[in-house]
C-alpha cells in the first residue's frame, strides 16, 4: 500500500444555484488555427479544462478571458457566450467540455 499523498490542484469553482443535474455529457473539441464559435448560450451549466492550446472566452457584458493550456472554464446556462475562440493563429485548440444536463436538452444554441 502507497503511502504518497495524492496532489490536487484546485482548477475551478463553480455554484450552480438551484441546479438540478440528471446526466453529464463529456465531450473533447478541436479548434483549427483562428476558429471562431460565433455567439451562442448553453441551456445547461458547461465546466470545460483547455487541454492543448489557447482560447478566448467571453460572457456577454464581461471582460474576455483568456484561457491556456491547463485552464478551467465555466459557462452557466441560458447565459450569451459572446465567444470562445481559438487565441491562436498557429495553433490548433483542444478542450473537454462536460454538460450538466437536466433531462433531454440540446447541448448548444447558435445564436
Amino acid at each position: 500500500m502507497s503511502t504518497e499523498i495524492v496532489f490536487r490542484k484546485p482548477l475551478l469553482n463553480a455554484t450552480l444555484p438551484n441546479q438540478r443535474v440528471t446526466s453529464i455529457d463529456v465531450r473533447e473539441s478541436a479548434f483549427q488555427p483562428d476558429q471562431q464559435t460565433g455567439r451562442h448560450k448553453h441551456p445547461c451549466p458547461v465546466i470545460g479544462y483547455i487541454v492543448e492550446g489557447a482560447a478566448v472566452l467571453q460572457i456577454e457584458g464581461q471582460q474576455p478571458q483568456q484561457l491556456s493550456t491547463g485552464s478551467a472554464f465555466y459557462e452557466p446556462a441560458n447565459v450569451i457566450i459572446a465567444r470562445f475562440d481559438n487565441a491562436s493563429a498557429n495553433a490548433p485548440t483542444k478542450f473537454i467540455a462536460q454538460y450538466l444536463l437536466d433531462g433531454d436538452q440540446a447541448l448548444i444554441e447558435m445564436l
